[in-house]
C-alpha cells in the first residue's frame, strides 16, 4: 500500500514530531514573558480568576467523549488503506455531534456561572459580574472548543502536523498577547476573554478550510453516516472513561494529603509534579504523531506497527534517560538552590519518586497508543478502573506512616503497574511487537537500575562521578544497540553539517 508507506515513513514521522516539539516551547517560550506582563497589568486577582475559568471550561471538554480520539482512528485507517470515499462520512458525523455536544457543555456551562463564580470558586464580590460574563463567553465557544478535535484529528490522520501547528502556534501566541494587547483598553476579564475566544474561533475556521484544502472530498460530500455513529461512540466512550479516571489518579492524592497531613505537604508534594511535568512534553509531541500511524498501520501492516513502536519507545527512552538520571543524582542540590535548604529537605525524596514514575509513564505512552489503536480503548479503562481502588488503599495505608513519600512511593507504584499492564498488552494484541516490547522492557529494567542507584545516599563527589559514568556509558550503549544503521547515518549527516557552519562561521 503506498500510501500506507507514506504515511508511516520514518522521516515523515520524525518530521511531524519534531514540529509538535516546536509548537510546544515556542507559546511556552512567549508565556514566560507575557505572563509577567499580565499579571502586572491587570493583577494576582484578575489573573486568578483568568486562569480558573479556562481551568474549569478545559474541564468540560471531556463533553466530546472520545470522538475526536475515535475520528483519528478512523480516518487515519481509511487513508492508509487509500479508502478515501469512507472519510467524509467519518468527518461529518464526528464533526456534527461534537458541535452538538459542544453546544450542549455551553448550555450547562452558562447555567452553572453563577454558582460557579460565587460558590465554587468563591471569587471576590466586586470581579463577580465580569467573570459570569467571562464564563457566557467562554460557554459560548465550547462548540468550537470540542469541535476543534475532529478538525486536528482530521489533519493528523494525514500526519499533516505542520498544518497544525501552523494554526496551533500563532493561536497559542494569541492566547497570551490577545490579552495584553486589550490591557490599554480595559482591565476586566471578559473583555480578556472576549479577545482568546475571537482567537478560538479564528483557529477553527483556520483548520477548518485546511482540512477541506487536504481532503477535497469533504466538502463534496457534506453528509454524516449513521452507520458509523456507533462504533465511533462505542470507541469514544472508553476513551472518555480513561480520560476522566487517568487525570483524577494524578490529582486526588493532593486532596488526601491536605486532608491527612496539611497544606503545606500539598506544596512540597506538588512541585516535584511540576518539575517532572516539563518532561511529557517528548512523548507529547510524539503521541499524536505514532497513534494515527499505528491505526494506519495496525491492522494494513502489523510489521510497520511494530517497527513504529519499537523506534518510539526507543526514542523515549534515549531523550528522557539522562535529565531523569540528574534530577534523581541531584534532587537535593537542586532544590536547596531554586526553594532553599528546609523546603529541598522535605521535598526531595519525593521529587526523585516522582521522576523516575515520570519516566516510566513517559515510555508507557507508546503501548497505550497502540492500544487504543489496535480498537481496544476498553483495555485503557478497565486498566485505569482496575487501579483505583488499589492505588485509594495505598495511600490511606502509606500516608500516615511515610507521609508524602509514602504517597509518592504509591504513585510511582500504580504508574509501574499501569506501564506494565499496556505492554503486555501491547504485546499481546500484536505478536509481531513481541521483540520490541522485550527489547525496550530489558533496556528500560537497565534504566531503571542507573536511576535507583542514583537514589541512593552518597557525597556530592561521589554522585558527580557516579552519573559522569553512567552518562558516558549509557552514550556509548546508545550508539551501539539502541540505533539502526540508518540512524547513526542520520545524525552524522547533522554533526557534519554543524562541523560545515561552524568552520564558516568562524571564517
Amino acid at each position: 500500500m503506498p500510501e500506507l508507506a507514506r504515511l508511516t515513513s520514518g522521516r515523515l514521522l520524525a518530521r511531524s514530531t519534531l514540529i509538535n516539539l516546536a509548537g510546544e516551547v515556542v507559546p511556552f517560550l512567549v508565556a514566560l514573558f507575557a505572563i509577567p506582563a499580565l499579571i502586572g497589568g491587570i493583577g494576582v486577582d484578575r489573573y486568578g480568576v483568568l486562569t480558573l475559568s479556562m481551568l474549569v471550561i478545559g474541564y468540560f471538554g471531556l463533553f466530546d467523549f472520545g470522538l475526536g480520539r475515535a475520528a483519528t482512528k478512523f480516518i487515519a485507517e481509511a487513508a492508509a488503506s487509500g479508502d478515501r470515499d469512507a472519510i467524509p462520512s467519518l468527518f461529518w458525523t464526528s464533526l456534527y455531534m461534537m458541535l452538538v455536544l459542544g453546544a450542549a457543555a455551553g448550555m450547562l456551562a452558562a447555567a452553572l456561572a453563577p454558582y460557579l463564580v460565587r460558590d465554587a470558586l468563591r471569587i471576590a464580590p466586586a470581579l463577580r459580574p465580569e467573570s459570569v460574563r467571562a464564563f457566557y463567553l467562554l460557554a459560548l465557544s465550547m462548540p468550537f472548543v470540542i469541535s476543534a478535535g475532529t478538525l486536528g484529528g482530521t489533519l493528523a490522520s494525514f500526519q499533516r502536523f505542520d498544518l497544525i501547528n501552523a494554526v496551533r502556534v500563532p493561536s497559542g501566541i494569541f492566547s497570551y498577547l490577545g490579552p495584553l494587547a486589550v490591557i490599554p483598553f480595559s482591565h476586566a476579564i471578559d473583555a480578556m476573554v472576549a479577545a482568546m475566544v475571537v482567537g478560538r474561533v479564528a483557529g477553527w475556521l483556520a483548520t477548518f478550510t485546511l482540512c477541506i484544502r487536504v481532503a477535497p472530498e469533504l466538502w463534496r460530500r457534506r453528509r454524516p453516516a449513521r452507520a458509523v455513529l456507533r462504533p465511533m461512540l462505542s470507541y469514544g466512550g472508553w476513551v472518555t472513561v480513561s480520560g476522566i479516571v487517568g487525570p483524577l489518579m494524578s490529582y486526588f492524592d493532593r486532596f488526601f494529603i491536605g486532608a491527612m497531613l496539611s497544606m503545606a505537604a500539598v506544596s512540597y508534594y506538588t512541585v516535584p509534579f511540576q518539575i517532572t511535568g516539563k518532561l511529557g512534553v517528548v512523548p507529547g509531541a510524539m503521541g499524536g504523531v505514532v497513534f494515527a500511524a499505528f491505526s494506519g498501520s495496525f491492522a494494513n501492516d502489523p510489521g510497520r506497527a511494530a517497527l513504529i513502536f519499537e523506534r518510539a519507545a526507543r526514542y523515549t527512552l534515549l531523550a528522557l534517560f539522562a535529565p531523569v538520571l540528574l534530577i534523581v543524582a541531584f534532587a537535593p542540590e537542586g532544590l536547596s538552590l531554586w526553594l532553599g535548604p528546609s523546603f529541598a529537605v522535605r521535598s526531595a525524596p519525593v521529587l526523585r519518586l516522582v521522576a523516575i514514575a515520570a519516566f516510566i509513564n513517559c515510555l508507557a505512552w507508546t503501548p497505550y497508543g497502540l492500544v487504543q489503536a489496535a480498537h481496544r480503548p476498553d483495555l485503557t479503562a478497565k486498566f485505569h478502573l482496575a487501579e483505583v481502588p488499589f492505588y485509594l488503599a495505598a495511600l490511606f495505608w502509606m500516608l500516615p506512616r511515610y507521609g508524602i513519600a509514602g504517597a509518592a512511593i504509591a504513585y510511582l507504584t500504580r504508574v509501574a503497574a499501569d506501564a506494565a499492564l499496556l505492554f503486555v498488552a501491547a504485546r499481546w494484541l500484536m505478536p509481531a511487537a513481541a521483540r520490541a516490547v522485550n527489547r525496550v522492557a530489558t533496556l528500560a529494567f537497565a534504566g531503571l537500575a542507573d536511576l535507583a542507584a542514583a537514589a541512593i545516599p552518597m557525597e556530592l563527589a561521589v554522585r558527580l562521578l557516579f552519573v559522569a559514568i553512567v552518562i558516558v556509558l549509557s552514550v556509548a550503549a546508545g550508539w551501539t544497540l539502541l540505533l539502526e544503521p540508518e540512524e547513526k547515518s542520520f545524525i552524522r549527516g547533522y554533526v557534519r553539517l554543524a562541523r560545515i557552519l561552524a568552520v564558516e562561521t568562524r571564517e
